[in-house]
């Protein structure tokens, strides 16, 4: 490759929308422009094994983590892998596969940032760090109806990990460079639970697009639906940006040309009417909504992803 591919690591724990995330980022870039790697089929045990052995796949003694890093290196020279693959249906190894990296790679995964190798090896990082109550909901819906398992057994799975959780998983968010948290609105605010607000964590790890103007009551329409304010972060300053479920249309594309506007060569990829696919969540009865909090943060993370892929390549 006469480019080097651009790598974004995103880490968070079961069930924390990783792959939401990442489906919608590569639906922003292009499917043909995105290899995205899960490190969750770096486990070093099947299911049946862990069972056995009494292991959480949260542990890193439960995953190659060297295999991981090594693969991460190649990745970033644009060499191909072979990638082990964990079949979550099965609990089983599949076949591994041959990948070649495209233009950008996407890992997700619950051990992505356990390393220094690792850590070193992404050009943007991002941890989703969802209040804990949602996501015991997000896995019970998922293990249910994807994986087999009634609501007792992914609660008792839960309770199970969470010295892991604790120990391995949530330690990893002081690497990150963007720290997303999708939360419910509050009660009696009128809006659709389904329609999560979002608070984005910005680290001046890396440059980020200049937001100020959204401090400035006048000068545009943004209201108390998306705000951007000053806060700490395990200690250190930081930028925050909150963005409402209810937020319209014009506010939404107020923020995205200020983002874009940042960075003119994002023009293409900036554009909502462009890519009508991001953003979008399915609702309990299976209708289909436009969620503008997550459409922004695909673009915001898309945005660090191209501004690298101009520094770099």
């Amino acid at each position: 490759m006469s480019q080097r591919p651009i790598i974004l690591g995103i880490v968070g724990d079961s069930a924390a929308g990783k792959t939401t995330l990442t489906r919608g980022i590569a639906k922003v870039l292009g499917k043909s422009e995105v290899t995205v790697i899960c490190t969750d089929d770096y486990h070093r045990y099947d299911r049946k094994q862990r069972a056995e052995i009494g292991i959480s796949a949260l542990h890193p003694d439960c995953n190659y983590l060297d295999i991981i890093q090594q693969h991460l290196s190649l990745l970033r020279t644009g060499q191909p892998i072979l990638k082990p693959i964990y079949n979550h249906d099965t609990g089983e190894f599949d076949p591994p596969e041959y990948i070649k990296p495209s233009r950008f790679v996407i890992v997700e995964g619950l051990l992505g940032y356990a390393t220094r190798g690792m850590q070193d090896s992404y050009d943007v990082k991002v941890y989703l760090a969802p209040p804990e109550k949602l996501r015991e909901s997000w896995k019970i819906k998922r293990d249910t109806s994807k994986r087999g398992y009634t609501p007792e057994q992914v609660r008792e799975q839960l309770q199970k990990r969470e010295p892991d959780s604790e120990d391995f998983i949530r330690p990893q968010r002081q690497w990150a460079d963007v720290i997303v948290t999708f939360y419910p609105p509050e009660e009696g605010s009128g809006q659709d639970d389904l329609l999560l607000n979002v608070r984005l964590v910005l680290r001046p790890t890396i440059p980020h697009p200049d937001l100020t103007e959204i401090l400035h009551s006048g000068g545009n329409d943004l209201g108390s639906a998306i705000r951007l304010g000053l806060d700490r972060d395990m200690g250190k300053p930081v930028d925050v940006l909150e963005i409402d479920g209810h937020a319209t249309i014009e506010q939404v594309r107020t923020l995205e040309r200020l983002l874009c506007n940042d960075v003119p060569y994002l023009g293409k990829f900036c554009s909502l009417e462009g890519n009508q696919d991001i953003g979008k969540i399915t609702g309990t009865t299976g209708e289909t909504l436009q969620s503008y909090p997550l459409a922004l943060t695909q673009l915001l993370i898309t945005y660090h992803m191209l501004k690298a892929a101009h520094v770099y390549n």
